[in-house]
């Protein structure tokens, strides 16, 4: 099939799926276990401490970790594909759960899945493998979750390009995840708001795709495992802040306050290379005293990524490594309790590059920096002010419910801050709050301005995102 009869066939399929996918999510709800709250959710992920990630799709037949978008199904050819083995292999690390790849950036899907023909039921294997998983990791009584890639190259969601059939095709195969293989204990999702995919939360839109995901499965976490673009303090578009130590990104062992997770490959690369079977996987020694003991005292679990080979089968020389880190490390039972904290933000931001006004700034760092989408600039007030104000200026009179004041440092101690309509000023908060993300949710309101008067600071302020929105609830 080409490319344009590919799209063309999606884009009937999800004509098809449509008009029934509210209904089976309902449907779903209703079946479901009793929902649990975000709290207890969270502190049950980080309870199980340690899993394994699994790369297993098309890339593994490339020698790639990015596959070509037109590779032919025909290379997806496992001959000996034993998803208990991958089951008893984490058992044998005393691992309590494991995450599949079910589709990564190229968009080939590894289930049985009616949005697209570019799946694993064309390929010679014609098996269901997120079947074959989720059954055989609870059959050894480990937790299933399931990965789930935004970019999609062969179907060209991609920057520049994406429609509304593409946000439907990521409804329809998230109901299919999430309708047809259980209980799903989290959804480790990739590519949304990342450097190198370039997907904001506004182009697939988070807060519809979160919502969905919460009424087919209330029990089931979202994690944005691009998370750690944002600061450490608050859930930014995720109910799990996660770490790709590969992409540089660190938890801090010292001060999280955050249910949070940590991922790192056994091996050079996520999925399977040819050199595998002879190269030297990391020293489980270091895997377990500097990643996974001193993580977990710090609210984080630990997902190691072990690669299935082109047979669908682990390499003896990782089945080796993960014996020999189950003899290091035993699971304990639960961990230390969470601390307190903020439900996520998930909801778009109204203000962002959106026209500001601020008293008296230091140098360039002006209004425009602080509703920026980006938190590495600021605006900062200048040292002599000493009553500090800044506001943005929506396009037009918008409802709200939230505001989020992000600083660089926890400067900022007491201070008011308003909307105003009609020419009118009205305060939503007036106080104190010490806290470097300052989250304020109140009932729904209506305005074209919104401003932040500071009273009393420690330094001088520096605003690196002033956030509008309006959230479901």
């Amino acid at each position: 099939m080409n490319r344009h009869s590919l799209q063309t066939f999606v884009s009937i399929c999800m004509l098809c799926l449509l008009p029934g996918v509210a209904l089976q999510a309902q449907q779903t709800a209703r079946k479901s276990a009793p929902a649990r709250s975000l709290a207890q959710l969270q502190q049950e992920f980080v309870d199980l401490r340690f899993g394994m990630f699994i790369h297993y799709n098309i890339p593994t037949y490339m020698d790639q970790d990015w596959a070509d978008p037109d590779a032919s199904p025909a290379l997806f050819n496992p001959s000996k594909l034993n998803c208990d083995s991958w089951a008893k292999a984490a058992k044998s690390a005393n691992m309590t759960y494991g995450c599949l790849t079910t589709k990564h950036h190229s968009g080939f899907a590894i289930w049985n899945t009616k949005t697209t023909s570019y799946n694993v039921m064309n390929s010679p294997l014609k098996r269901d493998v997120v079947k074959e998983y989720a059954d055989a990791f609870r059959a050894n009584g480990l937790k299933v979750m399931l990965y789930y890639s935004i970019l999609d190259t062969h179907h060209k969601l991609r920057p520049g390009h994406i429609t509304k059939t593409h946000i439907e095709m990521v409804k329809a195969q998230l109901t299919e995840l999430l309708t047809n293989y259980g209980d799903i204990t989290a959804l480790i999702i990739d590519g949304w708001d990342a450097p190198w995919s370039r997907i904001s939360y506004d182009d697939i839109p988070f807060e519809e795709i979160y919502t969905l995901i919460k009424t087919l499965q209330p029990n089931c976490l979202v994690m944005d495992l691009n998370a750690a673009k944002y600061p450490a303090e608050a859930l930014y578009y995720t109910d799990i802040k996660s770490y790709e130590q590969g992409a540089g990104q660190h938890i801090s062992k010292e001060a999280n306050k955050l249910p949070a997770l940590s991922c790192l490959p056994l091996q050079a690369s996520w999925f399977w290379k040819s050199r595998f079977p002879t190269e030297a996987i990391k020293d489980v020694n270091v895997l377990v005293k500097d990643n996974l003991v001193p993580f977990n005292q710090a609210h984080c679990n630990f997902i190691l990524n072990v690669a299935p080979n082109r047979d669908g089968l682990i390499d003896d020389n990782a089945l080796a490594g993960l014996k020999e880190i189950g003899k290091l490390w035993k699971y304990e039972g639960p961990l230390s309790p969470l601390p307190p904290n903020d439900a996520p933000i998930i909801s778009s931001n109204i203000a962002k590059g959106q026209p500001g006004n601020a008293s008296w700034s230091n140098d360039m760092w002006i209004m425009d920096f602080a509703n920026d989408d980006d938190f590495s600039t600021g605006w900062t007030s200048n040292s002599t002010v000493k009553t500090p104000w800044y506001e943005v200026v929506l396009d037009k009179d918008r409802p709200f419910n939230m505001v989020v004041i992000a600083e660089n440092q926890p400067n900022i101690r007491q201070y008011k801050l308003e909307y105003e309509l009609n020419g009118v000023w009205r305060t939503i908060f007036a106080g104190e709050n010490a806290s470097k993300i300052k989250i304020h949710r109140f009932d729904r309101v209506w305005g074209g301005k919104v401003r932040i008067s500071v009273d009393r600071f420690s330094n001088a302020p520096v605003i690196m995102e002033f956030g509008v929105y309006d959230e479901r609830r």
